[in-house]
């Protein structure tokens, strides 16, 4: 990639399904039409988690819906240009679904990249820094082979009832610290991307599940950007070869 020519996007957090099917489609016809946007000079898509608020794919069924941003994916990928997936906290039990059928890398855990000798951490951002160790046991859990094949078990309407009432649940006892940044001292996956510095260098941290969008300079060399999501902000960033800006979705 050259600088002034094309560009690579991060986006993250759609909650696709939440929290009711009406306003699920609108979100899902504004990110693709955000997609349609940028068609035109992007080298690569990063979607850094949680593009639905639930998925889980059986031996042969997967969740009802979506076709919409799942054409917009496979579109994109056919006419050549690269998307990655970093599975979320809400989108965890990903299996090769977007591999086989969308031509789409799933990552599990953060993973560095390198653009026109610009290091970048990547990752959804469940799980890391200090603190929340009852979630950091839970997705140990969850993500243990026995508990996919357990749940696997269940029929679709049982298994993703029951995951659709946990994750409003969720939402509904994290919505309001969502909104509100705590200061740098506070803000755990800040502090991940301080303690990850003092080991190596990077200089950009890209990171979701915030539901925040943060832009923060962590030391002269490095920024710490959280993406925000597009249930309330439509934010993404974009990287033009020199630079990364946290930027919103206006439609006209």
């Amino acid at each position: 990639m050259e600088a002034g020519e094309k560009k690579i996007y991060f986006l993250s957090d759609f909650h696709l399904g939440a929290p009711d099917a009406t306003t699920s489609l609108a979100r899902e016809k504004r990110v693709c039409r955000f997609l349609d946007s940028i068609k035109i000079d992007a080298a690569q898509i990063f979607i850094v988690g949680d593009l639905f608020d639930f998925w889980f794919e059986y031996r042969q069924v997967v969740p009802k819906g979506y076709v919409r941003i799942l054409g917009k994916l496979a579109d994109l990928t056919d006419s050549g240009i690269p998307v990655h997936f970093f599975v979320g906290n809400h989108d965890m039990w990903m299996k090769d679904y977007f591999q086989k059928e969308l031509n789409i890398p799933v990552y599990f855990e953060p993973k560095e990249f390198v653009f026109n000798n610009k290091k970048f951490l990547i990752g959804h951002g469940d799980g890391l820094g200090p603190g929340d160790h009852g979630y950091k046991a839970m997705k140990k859990v969850f993500r243990h082979p026995l508990s996919k094949w357990m749940f696997g078990i269940l029929p679709p309407y049982v298994g993703i009832g029951m995951a659709n009432y946990f994750s409003r649940k969720s939402r509904a006892k994290t919505g309001l610290t969502d909104e509100v940044f705590m200061g740098e001292e506070k803000e755990w996956l800040i502090i991940y991307s301080k303690e990850i510095l003092q080991q190596q260098h990077y200089d950009y941290f890209i990171f979701g599940h915030r539901h925040l969008p943060i832009d923060v300079m962590l030391n002269n060399n490095s920024r710490y950007i959280n993406l925000g999501e597009w249930i309330k902000y439509d934010s993404y960033a974009v990287f033009d070869g020199e630079n990364v800006a946290l930027k919103y979705y206006k439609e006209l």
